[in-house]
């Protein structure tokens, strides 16, 4: 039940009915406040006044001045003076001159008091204020007795609550409108953005929704929201580029594959099975290793970025990365101290196996992998990928083969490791390019020679989780023949309390 009924009112009548019972509940207790202080401050204006004719009755008495009837102003007053056996010994003009208007023995002779009595026991209407105070002497002693009628007090209270009880349906029913009205208001931006991604999610997506021109919530949250619309839009673009890039790339392993088998089926005796078998492997490695590549890419995009798993000596991962490679082209220029860095060994060994491929690939007759005292050292924006240095922001440079402060000043320090080939180089322009996903410059667009262009796209997200910042440089500049490529690669270096 309950919860139909608030799917009935929805947010805005929940809202409006929950400030309008606050309001009016506020309101009552205020009402139910000023009531008693209205009473009281009636009272205590009848209570002041009765004491003040009490008092001047008990100065006359103790001057043995007493006129008779005793002088009062207005006809709702009534004034006695009882001794100490209850007799009246004098009275006002209205007062009764045998009955006393309060019983002696609810009078304190001594005390100053406040009691409130029935009016018929005075003559007067409704309930009857009386306040008591001693006058006469020690031999002689007296009461003054002083009545003030109540009606009057009870009448103002009586309006007062038949105005509140008459205006109070009146302003509950105000406060509802303007609630509703206000509640509207305020929900009109929600109800504006609610309608402007009902309308993106008819256009599959596209578009942004509307942002209102207060500066408040709302607008805070439209930015928001159309900020996030734009990553979630990116990254539906980027998506599909990459099904679409990885589709076309798988495409033309497997037409290869398909068109051996098909040419191997028509020629039939004639076919040389030993050329199809090498043919089909050679595609299906290629295919391994493109989807190895995609499967890399895909776990990278998932995984948040994370510093390594333990202490990996640069030199010995350098010597073993070289190993794989015949000597020449490949030259290692090997440290000449240990340089111990912080990553998982196998995403290392990747970044350099990836690089080195890459080297290789295009170079004349040279490939130099280098680390330690003889490497170039860099300096500048960090962890940028394309032109520049590619040093985290705020490093300086150290001593040889290492790149930032030492520990004692609180920077961290980089190792430097360059992969330098005799190739023809890479354009600056193209430089930031090259670490997009499946990108092939003019020449190296042959898929048997280039590879899938995801290499370079795998180091770069590597190189970030390690911590570390890559960046392509000539390096030779101005030579004929190409100027040749560097890569110069930035690694968190370890401090001596932190080396194995």
């Amino acid at each position: 039940m309950r919860g139909r009924l608030r799917a009935a009112l929805g947010l805005r009548g929940r809202l409006m009915v929950v400030g309008v019972l606050g309001v009016s509940g506020g309101l009552a207790v205020g009402g139910l406040v000023l009531l008693a202080v209205l009473g009281w401050a009636l009272q205590r204006a009848v209570d002041t006044e009765s004491f003040r004719t009490a008092d001047a009755v008990a100065l006359l008495a103790a001057e043995e001045v007493l006129p008779d009837p005793l002088p009062v102003a207005g006809g709702q007053v009534r004034v006695q003076v009882i001794d100490a056996q209850g007799r009246v010994r004098a009275a006002s003009i209205d007062a009764d001159r045998l009955v006393p208007m309060v019983s002696p023995e609810r009078v304190d002779a001594g005390a100053r008091q406040r009691l409130t009595v029935s009016g018929e026991r005075v003559g007067l209407a409704g309930p009857v204020r009386v306040v008591a105070v001693p006058a006469g002497t020690a031999a002689d002693p007296r009461t003054v007795l002083v009545a003030r009628s109540l009606a009057d007090v009870r009448h103002s209270a009586h309006v007062v609550r038949t105005i509140l009880l008459v205006s109070f349906p009146l302003l509950t029913a105000v406060l509802a409108a303007v609630a509703w009205r206000v509640v509207g208001a305020t929900l009109r931006p929600v109800e504006a953005l609610r309608r402007g991604a009902e309308e993106i999610t008819g256009r599959d997506g596209g578009g942004r929704l509307p942002v209102p021109a207060s500066q408040d919530e709302i607008h805070r949250l439209a930015v928001t929201l159309n900020g996030m619309l734009g990553r979630l839009e990116s990254a539906r673009d980027r998506q599909r580029a990459f099904v679409a890039d990885a589709a076309h790339e798988l495409r033309s392993p497997l037409t290869n594959i398909r068109t051996e088998l098909e040419v191997a089926r028509r020629l039939a005796d004639r076919t040389d099975w030993t050329a199809v078998s090498a043919n089909l492997l050679a595609d299906t490695e290629r295919l391994g290793r493109l989807v190895d590549d995609l499967l890399l890419l895909a776990r990278l995009d998932e995984r948040p970025t994370a510093r390594a798993t333990g202490p990996v000596e640069l030199g010995a991962l350098l010597a073993a990365v070289a190993a794989r490679y015949p000597s020449p082209p490949v030259r290692l220029d090997a440290p000449t101290t240990p340089l111990w860095t912080e990553g998982d060994p196998d995403e290392l060994r990747r970044i350099l196996t990836n690089l080195v491929d890459n080297a290789v690939r295009h170079a004349r007759g040279e490939v130099v992998l280098a680390a330690g005292q003889d490497a170039d050292r860099a300096g500048g924006d960090g962890g940028t990928v394309g032109e520049g240095d590619g040093r985290p922001a705020g490093r300086a440079d150290s001593g040889a083969g290492t790149v930032g402060r030492g520990a004692g000043d609180g920077a961290v320090a980089y190792h430097l490791v360059t992969v330098t080939d005799d190739g023809p180089g890479i354009p600056a322009a193209d430089r930031e390019r090259v670490f997009g996903r499946f990108t092939r410059l003019d020449d190296a667009r042959a898929r048997d020679d280039g590879g899938a262009g995801l290499g370079l796209a795998i180091v770069r997200e590597l190189v970030r989780r390690a911590g570390g910042g890559i960046v392509l440089t000539d390096a030779h500049p101005g030579r004929d023949g190409g100027p040749g490529l560097r890569v110069r690669l930035l690694l968190p270096a370890l401090s001596d309390a932190e080396r194995p």
